[in-house]
């Protein structure tokens, strides 16, 4: 993996957890505003959409510096509109530049000739 394809995946993990808490939070703010005279749903509101776009800013980059798969960039796309789904992508993230870092590791030892 080259340093322009790990800044891109490093970027984008990053990004998730962030966007899927301020999502959380919009929908408790949302339920708030409904339930109360509490209105934190404009701030909020800004907040989730600042990082969503750098969410999708990064996902699109990640996808091209990675070449993913259509169905493995889509998989991404969904997880950042789901509830959770920031929580997962961030996981599966983490262990995908784990798994290309032992990989390229080996391959620069000898190990395997991929």
């Amino acid at each position: 993996m080259d340093l322009k394809t790990a800044s891109a995946l490093r970027r984008l993990r990053l990004v998730s957890a962030p966007e899927a808490v301020s999502f959380l939070l919009l929908m408790v703010c949302s339920v708030l505003k409904r339930t109360t005279d509490f209105n934190a749903v404009p701030v909020m509101g800004a907040v989730h959409g600042v990082l969503f776009i750098i969410y999708v800013i990064f996902w699109i980059d990640a996808w091209n510096q990675t070449k993913w798969a259509f169905k493995t960039a889509a998989l991404y796309f969904v997880l950042s509109v789901l509830p959770f789904g920031g929580f997962f992508a961030e996981r599966m993230l983490r262990r995908e530049a784990e798994a290309t870092l032992i990989a390229a590791r080996a391959r620069k030892e000898g190990v395997v000739n991929a």
